[in-house]
């Protein structure tokens, strides 16, 4: 196992935020809490067909377009109200129960914290200071500021920019194999931690993550943090 990198980059929707928080939005509409997840597996989808097309449109437009989709696809109609109910449940997402303990001992560790996100940046309160965390971060990073979604090199290589670091000073950690491959694409380190509905894709000489652990804690262990 490698020695950790000094930044650790910090994925925002499902690695740090309760996406099964949206359930209870899709019920009502749809009659089942599985279809967030065709939803938010087909939001990922188009992001990155958009960025493969050179195309770009905000995160969140693309969510409620996808929405309406899904919508048509399956004969549920989606009103403006639908739409703006699952906006504010989204900025209303809490914190994963074990992300505010691990960053607390990541950032005791001497880690320098970040976060990249691919949704758009929000006025206050953001969704990171809803959900209590937004403190332990030196600063916050989207896609937006380079119009392409991840895993765009663009995405990675702008926050070791901002930052003054070289690219393998970071180590991206995400619960999506597919934000890892990106991360490690460019240089960085990946650290993937497990959560429920999301696993390491094993593929021949395609490089896995550098750190794997089923949840905050155990990877701030894995890392020699106390």
């Amino acid at each position: 196992m490698p020695s950790p990198a000094p930044i650790l980059v910090f994925d925002v929707n499902e690695t740090l935020l309760d996406l099964t928080a949206l359930e209870p939005v899709f019920e009502d509409l749809f009659g089942e809490r599985r279809a967030m997840r065709d939803w938010f597996a087909e939001l990922i989808l188009y992001s990155q067909t958009l960025t493969l097309a050179g195309q770009y449109r905000p995160f969140n437009e693309l969510a409620a377009a996808v929405l309406r989709m899904r919508g048509e696809i399956v004969g549920v109609g989606i009103s403006d109200a639908d739409i703006q109910t699952l906006a504010t449940a989204i900025g209303a997402m809490p914190a994963v129960g074990d992300v505010a303990p691990a960053l607390e001992r990541f950032r005791d560790g001497g880690f320098r914290l970040v976060t990249l996100t691919n949704s758009p940046p929000a006025g206050s309160p953001t969704s990171l200071e809803r959900a209590g965390i937004a403190g332990f971060f030196e600063d916050h990073f989207s896609v937006d500021a380079v119009s392409r979604f991840k895993p765009a090199p663009e995405c990675y290589r702008q926050v070791a920019d901002a930052l003054g670091a070289p690219i393998t000073d970071l180590c991206l950690v995400a619960c999506h194999v597919w934000d890892t491959i990106g991360a490690q694409a460019v240089g960085c380190q990946g650290a993937f931690v497990q959560r429920p509905g999301n696993a390491v894709m094993t593929v021949p000489r395609l490089p896995a993550p550098d750190f794997v652990a089923d949840d905050l804690g155990a990877l701030a262990t894995r890392m020699g943090c106390r």
